[in-house]
């Protein structure tokens, strides 16, 4: 087995490794049980949950995006930047001969890592924003962000795939242990929230019963 291959395989290992672990943690937070509801429902936990991954994620629904709407934009890039990131890796693991649509992957790299470099860039500056961040703020950013660079790189330089492939190995076994396990769990997070407020008759918004 040459280095290459060795190195796919171990960065698909990290990878299901990085996935079972979330899972863990997950099913960790229910360890404790759920709190029980005895009064009757009002709306409907379903409806709860497409709110809250439609309308509830627009930027008008949501005071602390609305009034910082750059930021609110730079956030969707720079995450949406990651998930293309990773797709990209699993294409040049399990299909590497095949012909791919670079000039995608290149416009939503580069889009992603100036959005996250300009993110850190704002975090540092602002005075409120250093206070209410730690170290695991700016080491997850930066390391996302030499990712996505490594992964830019690697579509313009085949050659570069070694580096690329021990990134995301780094990256995969980090993922667990730091910040940036928040993506995983926004996701989680965002059903708790719809089912919650859409069994309350929150969301969505209606008019109240006569």
């Amino acid at each position: 087995m040459s280095l290459i291959h060795l190195l796919r395989a171990v960065s698909l290992g990290s990878a299901v490794f990085c996935l079972v672990s979330l899972v863990f943690l997950l099913v960790r937070t229910n360890a404790l049980g759920r709190k029980e509801h005895f009064s009757a429902p009002r709306g409907s936990a379903g409806r709860g949950i497409v709110y809250a991954f439609s309308q509830g994620m627009m930027p008008w629904e949501k005071e602390s995006a609305s009034g910082h709407l750059p930021t609110f934009i730079g956030g969707i890039l720079y995450h949406a930047s990651i998930f293309i990131a990773f797709l990209y890796l699993f294409w040049v693991n399990l299909a590497p001969a095949s012909i791919r649509p670079l000039w995608i992957f290149r416009i939503a790299l580069f889009l992603g890592a100036a959005a996250g470099l300009a993110l850190i860039v704002k975090r540092a500056v602002k005075p409120h924003l250093r206070r209410l961040s730690c170290p695991d703020d700016y080491f997850a950013n930066l390391f996302v962000d030499f990712y996505l660079v490594i992964s830019l790189c690697h579509t313009y330089l085949p050659r570069s795939e070694p580096l690329l492939l021990l990134s995301a190995i780094a990256l995969f076994i980090y993922i667990p242990l730091g910040k940036i396990r928040h993506c995983f769990f926004f996701f989680y997070t965002r059903i708790l929230f719809g089912i919650f407020f859409g069994r309350r008759g929150v969301y969505p918004c209606s008019a109240p019963k006569a």
